[in-house]
């Protein structure tokens, strides 16, 4: 699992400016007040899940599809309802995404998913880890807070992550922190907004607010901690509103 969550979440950093002296805190209005923090909670939609089966690859993208039309759907009414730009994410299933894709330098995870924001397009590739136990809302989680990335995308957070400067290495690797996290919170909301699914108990819930298990910083801590990525999954499913994801103001012991 753990591998698996590193080539998920891997947050694209080519880009990002770098500074001669140091710019922290964050100061970029796109960052700290994005006009997408005020549009308030997601819109309460249905999304219903489409059967998955262990090995079965075929149904496991078929699934991801299902669920990004879920995103699609919520969004583009919660974007377009607040004056906000939105357009619809390009989706490519790959049995081997290429060592360089986008302009960064990918892992040899199994399993791994990658979004990039030049061309809008989120790239899959569905290995024997995430096919050993479909039905554990796995592959819902890491559909939704790839989703995320787009979202920042659309409303210039992603732009504004790019050019924001900074001096040591330690601050770059903290606004990583903050860009991953934030699209982790934007999974969390979306699946409140979806919620209850049919077919899900609490039971489903708990496991959804329990991931990811063990660390998945890596070696230079790009990701947050698993307790802060959980934190930021929780509190977006505990609110369903993107506002509650402004991980560009939180303190940095929240975005360890």
């Amino acid at each position: 699992m753990i591998a698996a969550l590193t080539g998920a979440l891997v947050a694209p950093l080519a880009g990002t400016a770098a500074a001669e002296t140091t710019s922290y805190p964050v100061k970029h209005p796109k960052l700290r007040a994005n006009p997408l923090y005020e549009a308030g909670p997601l819109p309460a939609t249905t999304c219903a899940e489409p059967p998955v089966k262990r090995h079965n690859r075929k149904l496991a993208r078929d699934y991801v599809d299902a669920v990004i039309d879920c995103l699609e759907t919520t969004w583009e009414q919660h974007l377009t309802n607040a004056d906000l730009p939105f357009r619809k994410v390009k989706v490519r299933h790959l049995d081997r995404i290429p060592k360089k894709y986008c302009g960064y330098k990918t892992d040899n995870a199994d399993s791994q998913a990658w979004y990039c924001d030049k061309t809008g397009t989120l790239v899959v590739q569905i290995g024997k880890e995430w096919l050993d136990d479909p039905d554990d809302l796995w592959l819902f989680y890491m559909t939704a807070s790839m989703y995320g990335y787009h979202v920042q995308n659309l409303v210039g957070i992603a732009h504004a992550y790019d050019v924001a400067p900074y001096g040591k290495r330690a601050e770059l690797l903290e606004q990583a922190r903050r860009y991953s996290l934030q699209s982790d919170c934007f999974g969390g909301a979306f699946m409140k907004s979806v919620w209850p699914m049919e077919g899900r108990t609490t039971k489903d819930v708990n496991y959804f607010r329990t991931l990811p298990e063990g660390d998945a910083r890596g070696e230079e801590r790009w990701l947050g901690k698993a307790a802060d990525i959980r934190a930021w999954i929780k509190r977006g499913f505990a609110t369903g509103d993107p506002g509650s994801c402004n991980t560009w103001t939180a303190a940095s012991a929240k975005v360890a």
